[in-house]
């Protein structure tokens, strides 16, 4: 595992769970806006050595109820299962962050019980998904195939996008919503500039009304969609 950071303690990223959060290293993404891009190359260098993090979950065990594994890519990494079972002997519950572009690695690890929650981006519409997923040519048939396997599963999951004005239009919204019918819960996150954007000083956040506009476009298809971290 190249585990590049660690997050104590997050009341956030695990849906109703006390949790820590476990940042992985490398990607096979390359969104413009991705706000954590210091994790994608394959150079990135690696802060903590598993035992080093099992053994602070260990401690912490009384106290969390979940580990987020989020990333750069976790299900690019060789050693995740093992890594998931350490984890769950602990008694903690495993949330997976994911682009979803390994639905083999999605699948195996759902039909393992080894997942609690799955995160799952949904980058843009189809017709815009490799120039936002920063990926030309991309198969998208991977990316069916993920939000296929959640839609029709037993592991409870969310999909989220990151609106970024620049990047998105309504069109994006007016597709996804046909795309994911049937999904309990869709959220609809704001871009916002940092110092570790991937292609910094070119996109902005959209505006409260115009992203409420968007989640009205998605709300006929899914349980619940709803704006985070975003006051209403």
């Amino acid at each position: 595992m190249k585990l590049c950071g660690l997050q104590k303690t997050t009341l956030l990223d695990f849906p109703g769970r006390v949790a820590a959060t476990i940042f992985t290293g490398g990607c096979n993404f390359r969104c413009p806006f991705c706000h954590n891009s210091d994790l994608l190359g394959a150079e990135t260098q690696e802060e903590y050595r598993p035992e080093e993090i099992l053994a602070f979950l260990r401690k912490r065990s009384r106290i969390l109820e979940g580990v987020c594994i989020t990333g750069g890519e976790p299900t690019l990494q060789p050693d995740l299962e093992s890594f998931i079972c350490q984890i769950r002997e602990l008694g903690l519950a495993v949330k997976l962050d994911t682009n979803g572009y390994r639905p083999e690695v999605l699948k195996m690890l759902c039909e393992k019980g080894l997942l609690d929650f799955v995160a799952m981006d949904i980058k843009a519409g189809p017709d815009n998904y490799g120039r936002v997923a920063g990926v030309p040519g991309i198969d998208m048939e991977k990316i069916n195939k993920s939000i296929r396997f959640l839609l029709n599963g037993n592991v409870a999951y969310e999909f989220r996008t990151t609106a970024v004005k620049g990047l998105h239009t309504k069109e994006d919204f007016r597709q996804i919503g046909p795309w994911i019918k049937g999904c309990g819960n869709y959220y609809l996150q704001n871009f916002s500039e940092s110092g570790q954007v991937l292609v910094p000083e070119t996109f902005s956040s959209f505006t409260k009304e115009e992203l409420l506009e968007f989640a009205e476009l998605v709300r006929p298809y899914v349980g619940q969609t709803a704006l985070r971290g975003i006051d209403y």
